[in-house]
């Protein structure tokens, strides 16, 4: 019996950073369950660099992604998601396309790396921090039980997964160094 492969839709506004992370950690945690893609409700058209690099520092492929628009997505011949999750409170808050095949949807909402000022390590950090926690979710994820992921209830269970740990500027384990 061949085991089901679930089509799994990142979503933020620009579609440059969080969404081009998830979905190379996706793309390669989750290879041969799930198919990742990304996309934005306001596409800005390119990746950010910083996400590329982030995602081949860590030995994820760093070919094949597009700063791409949702429409993509909800347009007929598009693949039918099984899951689609926003990384980005902007885009949790917009009027989301109708996603044909009804899939489950979710908010895991991180902190744009993007938006950070300051040095080209303080916004490399933030790429990082971005990179860990999305990680860090998908992981929790992936290792889901393929009867669990069937079920009618999972969207309450990814959204759980997004209050698993706060994706905030905090680094993971310490204090937030804005207020010391």
């Amino acid at each position: 019996m061949t085991e089901r492969t679930y089509n799994v839709l990142f979503l933020c506004t620009g579609n440059s950073a969080r969404s081009i992370l998830a979905e190379g950690i996706l793309r390669k945690d989750g290879a041969g369950r799930f198919v990742a893609y990304s996309a934005g409700s306001q596409p800005k058209g390119s990746v950010n660099p910083l996400a590329l690099k982030v995602l081949g520092d860590h030995g994820y492929p760093i070919d094949g992604y597009r700063s791409k628009s949702w429409d993509e997505f909800a347009a007929p011949g598009a693949p039918v998601m099984d899951f689609v999750l926003t990384v980005c409170d902007s885009a949790a808050g917009e009027a989301c396309p109708v996603w044909p095949g009804h899939p489950a949807i979710a908010h895991w909402g991180i902190d744009d790396p993007a938006a950070v000022e300051g040095s080209d390590a303080d916004k490399e950090q933030a790429f990082l921090r971005a990179f860990e926690f999305l990680k860090s979710r998908i992981g929790t994820f992936i290792r889901l039980p393929r009867a669990t992921l069937d079920q009618f209830g999972i969207g309450t269970r990814l959204q759980a997964i997004g209050h698993v740990e706060a994706a905030s500027t905090v680094p993971a384990g310490g204090a937030d160094p804005h207020q010391t």
